[in-house]
């Protein structure tokens, strides 16, 4: 770039000669790698954060290059191919494994930082010769080490900002070679300008810009006119311009970026543009005193009044002096249209719903704030002006490598993020869901999900994440539903909310119907939602009288979810208690064990169904077997299995066995205390089997049918005759119709002496 003091035209025309040596560049450039390396050598353990998780971690497109080109709609990904592909490759070098992405973020910093001080290099040369490499040395290092531009190259998903950056930057360099150049390789270059700015516009929106800054720039630093520019490079601008129409394609294809951008958002534009009247004057605070940064400034969008006047009144001036710049002083006015146009995209009236500011808007956009100001320090400083700039940058790579510290955790950047904006409800929320993954982190997480909820109480995440905390909480299943119902009233669509109420109301008896209900209406809203239909069936088997209705539901989870084998053991355990369908239940419960071998209620149910059949009874038994070999201390298992054994020849004593270990696991059952007590009558242990009734009668003394076999064992007995006609005279008092007991009492009373 010229002197900025010169008058317009006082350059035009003349071409932008390279310095006599390339050797200092070359070096400079070395060094300048070399700061960036340091400045951002803590990032490459930094967890994915935030968008991160849509974009890289849970984006199916990423892994295959071949599906690359087709991201997935609804995140920082969509309708940018380009952005989708250099993740796609880093997924196929490391999987979701950070450290490729990051080394990948930090190289293309370094490559912008190269690129631009070539940019500023080549410019300048015609006014300073070779003292030009060091000025473009010293902007690019500030540049490039600046605090601000952390979030760019640490937030793995911001690479949309750096490598949009990077193809902008190479636009323009190619544009400046082309110039300069001759013959074959001049059209090689422009061709290389073209190229660069088709894949930025594949990258970020942003792009669109960059064919009229290479118009203002050859207006401003070669063709001297925007006519004398367009005449003698017609073909460069038909090719710039025609790139548009890739962007407009693919800006389109997003529908808004799910309804997050775009004047479909629901935002109002004016209120968006006043609070952007404010964001420019932060903005360049920060460029010029980079503290504090933050992660998220958040959505709101009330923009403050004084703020408002004041940004204005800054804009105003600012593009005021672009505007007198530009024909006055057209270099100075190059770099003001410059940081304008970069920042119009999202800063200006085209609302972003999400984001009132964010720092990674002023990646490209401190380019020219840098540059003006490393011509001001020249101005005053001379030939100290690098060392100056290179104290300078130190201090700068401190601040960038102090920055980065805060991210070296997804608590910790929340944590600070919290710290500086404690009235932004989506940080608060952020900050609540990334502790309740730590053990013990579950009670500070609720308080910040109830802030956030405190600051916009309209605010859905937090209501659905408080009411996810609350299911953990003793006593706190009826504030979850709550807080459920809270979320779907303020978005009725939310499947994944309705479906968590659902099994919230699944969870407390006598609301089943309650479930059911939200579980039809989720299907309603997503018929292919497999585990959906799978709750929704185990509600039904339960519900007298649907077991169809729970058969229909779990053969839909099947098709949709072939391999789920808990559907098909609930399919079979349904099936099963229809004695004309035992085949089918066998069925499914043998492909539930296919599916998943280790699957011990299945082997089960298996055995019992195997029960059933004629001359299966060794099979049931070895199915019970492996059941226990999986799980030894399954006491419905040993007794299960002691059942089987009493009904075959010579397995009594193994019966008994069984029945023994079940009442050592579960002393409270009632049936293994009878059981044991027939097993131990039909051994001849009478007093052992009269022990055990005598047991189950305790524990289940208004049981008519317990007295009466406990009368019949204890008939068998000499001497105990008087305690039989006990037992059946229990029996009738509670059953009174009990012909059995009123038989055997009878008998009983006519034989007595």
């Amino acid at each position: 770039m010229p002197d900025l003091s010169a008058p317009a035209g006082t350059q035009a025309g003349i071409p932008a000669p390279v310095p006599r040596s390339d050797g200092p560049a070359w070096a400079l450039g070395g060094v300048l790698a070399a700061a960036v390396a340091a400045a951002y050598s803590g990032t490459l353990s930094v967890p994915l954060l935030f968008d991160d998780d849509t974009s890289v971690a849970d984006n199916p497109t990423l892994r295959h290059l071949a599906t690359a080109l087709w991201p997935p709609e609804g995140t920082t990904v969509s309708g940018r191919p380009v952005l989708n592909l250099s993740f796609a490759v880093n997924h196929a070098v490391s999987g979701t494994d950070v450290w490729s992405y990051h080394v990948a973020n930090i190289g293309i910093h370094v490559l912008c930082a190269l690129v631009l001080s070539g940019i500023v290099r080549r410019s300048l040369a015609p006014t300073l010769g070779d003292r030009a490499t060091g000025v473009g040395f010293a902007a690019a290092l500030l540049w490039a080490l600046h605090p601000l531009l952390t979030e760019s190259v640490t937030y793995v998903v911001q690479r949309a900002e750096s490598l949009m950056g990077l193809f902008y930057l190479l636009t323009l360099y190619a544009f400046i070679r082309g110039a300069a150049a001759a013959g074959p390789s001049r059209h090689a270059w422009y061709a290389a300008c073209v190229a660069a700015c088709l894949l930025g516009m594949g990258t970020k929106e942003v792009m669109v810009s960059a064919p009229l800054i290479v118009l203002l720039y050859d207006r401003t630093f070669v063709a001297g006119t925007f006519r004398g520019a367009l005449r003698r490079r017609p073909w460069v601008y038909c090719g710039l311009a025609a790139t548009w129409l890739l962007l407009g394609f693919l800006v389109s294809s997003t529908h808004g970026r799910g309804g997050s951008a775009g004047f479909g958002s629901g935002v109002p534009w004016w209120s968006y543009a006043q609070v952007q009247l404010h964001a420019v004057v932060v903005y360049l605070r920060l460029s010029l005193w980079p503290y504090p940064l933050v992660f998220d400034y958040g959505s709101a969008l009330v923009p403050d009044v004084a703020q408002t006047a004041v940004g204005a009144i800054a804009v105003a001036g600012l593009a005021a002096a672009t505007l007198w710049a530009l024909v006055r002083r057209p270099a100075a006015g190059f770099l003001g249209a410059t940081f304008f146009a970069v920042l119009a995209p999202s800063s200006s009236v085209i609302p972003v719903s999400t984001e009132a500011m964010a720092e990674h808007r002023m990646y490209l956009a401190l380019v020219p704030v840098v540059v003006l100001a490393v011509l001001g320090i020249r101005r005053v400083l001379g030939r100290a002006t690098v060392p100056a700039c290179a104290v300078l940058a130190t201090a700068m790579l401190l601040g960038t490598y102090q920055r980065n510290l805060a991210y070296r955790s997804e608590v910790g950047i929340w944590r600070d993020t919290v710290a500086k904006r404690p009235e932004n409800p989506r940080a608060q929320d952020n900050l609540g869901f990334v502790l309740s993954r730590i053990p013990g982190g579950s009670d500070e997480a609720m308080a910040h999900y109830r802030e956030a909820i405190r600051l916009k109480p309209d605010f859905v995440d937090p209501h659905y994440n408080l009411a996810y905390a609350l299911l953990s909480v003793p006593g706190g299943l009826g504030e979850a539903i709550s807080e459920y119902e809270e979320a779907l009233r303020l978005n009725p669509g939310l499947v994944k909310v309705r479906f968590n109420l659902a099994r919230a109301l699944q969870a407390i008896p006598g609301r089943a119907n309650e479930a059911i209900a939200q579980y039809e209406e989720t299907l309603r809203r997503r018929p292919d939602y497999a585990e959906a239909h799978y709750n929704l069936g185990c509600l039904l088997q339960a519900s007298p009288g649907r077991s169809e209705q729970a058969i229909a539901e779990f053969e839909t989870t099947l098709r949709l979810d072939p391999g789920n084998a808990a559907a098909h053991f609930s399919l079979g355990s349904v099936l099963q208690a229809d004695p004309a369908r035992l085949g089918d239940a066998i069925a499914h419960y043998q492909e539930a064990l296919r599916l998943k071998p280790d699957f011990a209620e299945a082997h089960m149910n298996l055995g019992s169904a195997l029960q059933g059949l004629p001359g299966r009874l060794e099979d049931a038994v070895a199915q019970y077997g492996e059941a226990l070999r999986l799980e030894p201390d399954n006491a419905r298992a040993h007794y299960d299995l002691g059942c089987v054994l009493q009904g075959m020849p010579g397995r009594l004593g193994d019966a008994i066995a069984q029945y023994q270990e079940a009442l050592r696991l579960m002393p409270g059952s009632v049936e293994a205390h009878c059981n044991l007590g027939n097993a131990l009558d039909a051994e001849g242990r009478g007093d052992e089997a009269v022990a055990q009734y005598a047991e189950a009668v305790r524990l289940k003394p208004d049981d008519a049918l317990i007295h009466l076999n406990f009368a019949v064992i204890l008939h068998r007995i000499p001497g105990r005759a008087d305690e039989a006609r006990r037992q059946l005279m229990e029996a009738l008092r509670l059953e009174p119709g009990n012909e059995a007991a009123r038989g055997m009492l009878a008998r009983l009373q006519s034989s007595a002496p």
